[in-house]
């Protein structure tokens, strides 16, 4: 019979001779490693915004997506592997980018906020927290206003100007399209974490 517990972010013990830990271990793995491919997959789609350096993209979508199905933990650690494949150079930012150079520019306030986003959102809706839509896109909206206030900064720290100067132009053109990301990852993710439970508890 396996016996569920919560170590770290929401992690099942299961008794080996049933098999389950093998295949709690191998969604462990394949969760991340999914998130962070469709994290990059997200950035192809790249469209320009006026007057500003940073496109817009589906990124967001999949890092919103993390923390609601694979939990704060795992879902850091994808985002995390998603930058550190960049910043090897493998071209995975959006324009088909990589290198410490982007991180450096004014993409890296976005980019670098994307592993504190599941932390948010899996800490408020995450796989152990049975939550519903509502609060699953209300922790959305909040993973969305981190990436903003960390884009913020980083874009104000390299024009100069006051962070309250520049946060409409940073923040005002993402904001229809983040909605409706958050909202439709919201969606999936309620269709998705019973398929992933299910994974876990066989």
């Amino acid at each position: 019979m396996a016996a569920a517990s919560e170590a770290g972010d929401d992690v099942n013990t299961y008794d080996p001779a049933d098999g389950g830990l093998g295949a709690v271990a191998a969604t462990r793995v394949t969760v991340p490693a999914l998130l962070a491919a469709l994290t990059a997959a997200g950035a192809v789609l790249a469209v320009p915004l006026p007057q500003l350096p940073v496109p817009f993209t589906l990124q967001t979508f999949f890092v919103l997506l993390s923390g609601a199905v694979a939990g704060p933990r795992d879902g850091a650690i994808a985002m995390l592997a998603y930058i550190a494949l960049g910043a090897a150079g493998v071209p995975v930012f959006s324009m088909m980018r990589g290198g410490l150079g982007v991180l450096l520019g004014p993409s890296g306030g976005y980019l670098l906020a994307f592993p504190l986003v599941p932390l948010v959102v899996g800490g408020l809706a995450g796989p152990s927290k049975n939550a519903g839509f509502a609060r699953t896109l209300g922790s959305m909206v909040l993973g969305t206003a981190v990436i903003y206030a960390s884009a913020t900064v980083r874009i104000a720290h390299l024009t100069g100007r006051p962070a309250l100067a520049v946060l409409p132009a940073v923040v005002l053109p993402f904001v229809p399209g983040d909605l409706i990301k958050a909202a439709a990852a919201s969606l999936l993710a309620r269709k998705v974490l019973p398929v992933l439970s299910a994974r876990r508890s066989r």
